[in-house]
């Protein structure tokens, strides 16, 4: 019957492509050496005279059966993969028919046969022969061994219902990138599914309007401290202040930025463990975050490490005139450093400094502190030291200390110190709990994820199953969006020297990240085409650049869905460890994306790189425990409780248990997206995840609603093109919902 020989000749495919992927030529393949186990599953047997090809010489090319020989064989000239498989088509044309490609009554009528003749075709013997499978028999008996397919897969593939890549993993080789993007069909999704993947996301993203203004722990940290001024306007008031104290020297160069006051937080979370206790930040009392500002009389060019970004210690501070100041978001004074002159003045030393004006800068009343001794030292020379203690305006239960330091009469260090302020110059601080077992494990997951890789990477690249191009792809577009943040963050400046200081100071890191990820893609991919060739038909179909094809936009709306159900899973852990009673987790922020559309722009590349880096040690992790553990569900729990552990940081008991719940069922729930959808809808959850997380709050009426509104709608153009790409150019309103093959 032909479905049952279009089944074995497949399973035959398959068991001579795995001996022609170990270089193994059979050379006497024949219906005699072709059984049926008890199961109806053929086996090839009598490999008596099977042979490595290069091994294969003289004389021994002509051993085998001459009635299942390749011309090229019967002539003595060579024996190749092309032999096995005009053997191979002697073979199933014999099964289809029911009789022999030729019949000799001698071995010299059977190479001339052989050599200079076709024979008839199947059509002719049986009416109603299948063309394709005609067409393939044909092909495997010409006796040019270079018209003959390339591989047993190829043959298998040209069968009725072949699939190339069902082949491959039948035949326990690694399918090609190429094959993996033909497979899985065309895709995309129904019309009406679609659209309710769409408007689910959308409810999903809309409804944090409403949970942040009952709930202000959903706005992160800007639901709490008071709602900051614009940048400009804060950098404004800070060189106003400075020309008030008498320094009027216009800068050559200044920076500016956000940035949370860990202490304060820190202090609160250890020393009240009630449910409001984040309410305190809106009182008035220290900064939950501020804003720093620098000028100085040269260009501020960073040099520590690779950053290129200015920051309050980035470069550090050394140069006459420059100025530091932090300043609360309602613009109140926390901190004044200003290095002083390094030649020391000559003639009447000034009047001594009136201490008030930056009292006054603070928002705090002179006459509500008592003078004390100055204990705490300025990081530069001072020849005035001055001391003050009291309580915060409306916090009597938190005691300050404010200290100042003066040069000739002009004040170069203020600042206002609480008990949460150590001395860091001096000791460190302790870490917090589970941050030294963070500080061990992470460093070590790393180290083991990047030996675990250049092995791997090695052994694929000497099988060949590396895919060089796509490789080579996903770096380039890591290394361009490197090059693109550092347009955008780094802080030029006009001196062409410094500028390509800055340029070669990144530029290492950057190629360096994406080497590392050029290495764990040759690593890790060839593993996923051959144990989950499924979920890298997208991935492979997008790097392939068919940017409108619908699976693509299929698993884009998948990620998005995934995301949906993520974030609902994270806010139902922290409404319920709200309601019972336990205190709200530290509040947390980007404050980038307050800076500006740079920011914004930057924002946006960390959105599309931090997922393709993510997602690659996450399945690299994967794949080294599936080494190690030996079972694949025992790496899968692995990975998803290694990855669980950071709520073990959480201090209270009810949060601790929500906290570890909802990081189980989150990575459990990412494993699942990425065992049935696939590389590309993991990448496009963690996108939308982390371009969520850059939302500075929820707040329309803000200045920074602009903000909001460019991250909302970058989300919602993702969203929309893999709704319209997933259609596959069906309408919306069509009447058939089936979808396409």
């Amino acid at each position: 019957p032909k479905d049952k020989a279009v089944q074995i000749a497949r399973q035959l495919c398959a068991g001579l492509a795995a001996a022609h992927d170990r270089g193994i030529l059979h050379r006497d393949l024949k219906p005699a050496n072709v059984m049926l186990d008890g199961r109806g599953h053929v086996r090839i047997t009598d490999f008596g005279l099977a042979a490595l090809a290069e091994e294969i010489q003289g004389l021994e090319v002509r051993s085998g059966t001459p009635a299942y020989m390749a011309p090229e064989q019967l002539a003595g000239k060579e024996v190749s993969v092309q032999s096995d498989l005009y053997s191979l088509g002697l073979v199933l044309y014999e099964m289809f028919t029911g009789k022999p490609a030729f019949d000799a009554s001698s071995a010299e009528e059977l190479q001339r046969l052989h050599g200079q003749s076709t024979p008839s075709a199947p059509s002719s013997i049986i009416e109603g022969f299948d063309p394709a499978v005609e067409r393939v028999l044909l092909r495997c008996l010409e006796s040019d061994p270079a018209q003959r397919p390339a591989s047993a897969l190829g043959v298998a593939a040209a069968l009725p219902g072949g699939d190339p890549l069902a082949a491959a993993l039948a035949a326990g080789e690694t399918p090609s990138p190429e094959m993996v993007a033909a497979a899985g069909g065309r895709g995309g999704l129904r019309p009406g599914v679609a659209l309710a993947c769409l408007v689910g996301v959308l409810a999903v993203i809309l409804l944090q309007f409403p949970l942040a203004s009952r709930f202000p722990m959903f706005n992160g940290l800007l639901g709490w401290a008071p709602t900051p001024q614009p940048p400009a306007v804060l950098a404004r008031e800070a060189i106003e202040l400075l020309q008030t104290l008498g320094y009027e020297e216009p800068p050559v160069d200044s920076a500016s930025g956000f940035s949370t006051y860990g202490p304060y937080l820190r202090w609160i979370e250890e020393n009240d463990s009630s449910v409001d206790r984040w309410e305190r930040l809106s009182a008035g009392g220290p900064p939950a975050m501020y804003f720093w500002y620098r000028q100085s009389p040269r260009p501020l060019v960073p040099n520590i490490g690779n950053s290129v970004v200015t920051s309050p210690a980035n470069p550090p501070p050394v140069y006459s005139g420059e100025a530091e100041l932090h300043l609360s978001t309602e613009g109140r004074l926390d901190y004044l450093r200003i290095i002083p002159p390094q030649v020391s003045e000559t003639g009447e030393p000034p009047s001594a400094f009136d201490w008030s004006l930056l009292f006054e800068a603070a928002g705090l009343s002179m006459e509500e502190f008592a003078p004390a001794e100055p204990t705490w030292n300025p990081e530069d020379f001072a020849d005035t030291r001055a001391a003050w203690e009291g309580t915060w305006p409306g916090m009597p239960d938190l005691p300050v200390r404010v200290q100042g330091a003066a040069y000739r009469g002009r004040p170069v260090w203020f600042g206002i110190i609480e008990p949460f302020d150590l001395p860091l110059r001096m000791e460190q601080t302790e870490p917090q709990r589970g941050q030294e077992f963070l500080t061990i494990f992470i460093p070590l997951v790393i180290l083991a994820l990047m030996i675990g890789a250049v092995l791997l990477a090695r052994r694929n690249l000497r099988l060949g199953h590396g895919d060089r191009k796509g490789a080579f792809k996903v770096a380039l577009f890591v290394l361009t969006l490197q090059a693109l943040k550092w347009v955008l963050d780094a802080d030029h400046v006009a001196d062409l020297n410094e500028e390509l200081g800055l340029f070669f100071r990144s530029f290492p890191g950057s190629v360096f990240l994406a080497g590392m990820v050029w290495l764990v893609y040759i690593a890790l991919e060839p593993f996923l085409r051959r144990r989950w060739p499924d979920a890298m038909v997208s991935w492979s179909r997008l790097l392939a650049g068919r940017f409108r094809d619908p699976l693509i936009g299929r698993d884009i709306l998948v990620g998005g869905c995934a995301f949906g159900g993520t974030v609902l899973l994270s806010e139902i852990g922290l409404l319920a460890g709200f309601w019972l009673g336990a205190p709200p987790p530290s509040p947390q922020g980007n404050l980038n994306a307050l800076l500006g559309g740079r920011r914004l722009i930057s924002l946006l590349a960390d959105g599309l790189l931090v997922p393709i880096l993510f997602a690659g040690g996450l399945l690299l992790m994967l794949l080294i425990l599936r080494v190690i553990l030996r079972k694949h569900w025992l790496a899968v729990g692995a990975v998803v409780i290694l990855f669980s552990l950071p709520a073990l940081t959480l201090t209270d008991p009810k949060l601790l248990l929500v906290g570890l719940s909802t990081n189980l069922l989150f990575w459990s729930a990412v494993y699942f997206v990425l065992s049935r959808f696939g590389l590309l809808s993991i990448c496009a959850c963690f996108f939308f995840l982390i371009m969520l997380g850059n939302v500075p709050d929820w707040s329309l009426s803000t200045w920074y609603a602009g903000n909001t509104i460019t991250i909302l709608l970058i989300m919602a153009a993702v969203l929309g093109y893999g709704f319209f790409t997933s259609l596959a150019g069906r309408s919306l309103f069509a009447e058939s919902m089936v979808p396409q093959e």
